[in-house]
């Protein structure tokens, strides 16, 4: 009988497509873990990701870079998530050993698949699937929200002028990713 080898992908990975003056990628060796600050917890935990970041987890809806190029982002009053390139499958670990224990951590790596927009026509092609008001009054750099495009659920990030980070699940990448294109597309 043959030896198999099963060799974990994200479901996006290698998408790089340009439009004009966009890009469309899907971030390579993208980690994603989620936080959780414990009832009762949530100062020792704020403490020890300062410690372990250089940075305190922001407001919710807000999203920080880290000095180590990590992006810490507030997902409510006591959940955030912790989004770096990490290449191996222990990004949980990597993260559960900064933070001490001072908060519950879980691994969302499989569970999301990335897309990075850039370019001055990013926001106009966003406009066109997310109900968000994504202008620069109102979605700032480093804001994130929760919202809906073409019926499927993503995390919005907008990590500088004219770029975004897109996170969705991971079990409808095609769908994510056909969605963002035939908007670019019916935009430039």
């Amino acid at each position: 009988m043959p030896d198999f080898t099963l060799t974990s992908a994200p479901p996006l990975a290698g998408h790089d497509k340009t439009f004009g003056d966009l890009r469309l990628t899907s971030p390579a060796d993208l980690a994603l873990v989620s936080l959780a600050l414990p009832l009762g917890g949530e100062d020792a935990a704020q403490k020890a990701i300062k410690s372990a970041y250089g940075a305190a987890l922001p407001a919710p809806g807000k999203s920080v870079c880290t000095k180590d190029g990590a992006r810490l982002v507030r997902l409510g009053p006591d959940a955030g998530m912790v989004i770096f390139t990490h290449a191996t499958p222990d990004a949980e670990r990597v993260v559960a050993d900064r933070l001490n224990g001072a908060a519950y951590t879980t691994d969302q790596t499989d569970v999301w698949t990335g897309l990075e927009l850039t370019g001055p026509p990013a926001r106009a092609a966003l406009e066109r699937i997310c109900p968000l008001d994504l202008h620069d009054s109102a979605f700032a750099v480093d804001d994130a929200a929760r919202t809906a495009m073409e019926h499927l659920g993503v995390l919005i990030i907008r990590t500088g002028q004219d770029s975004f980070l897109l996170l969705s699940a991971s079990s409808s990448a095609g769908s994510f990713l056909h969605a963002v294109e035939t908007s670019i597309e019916n935009t430039i």
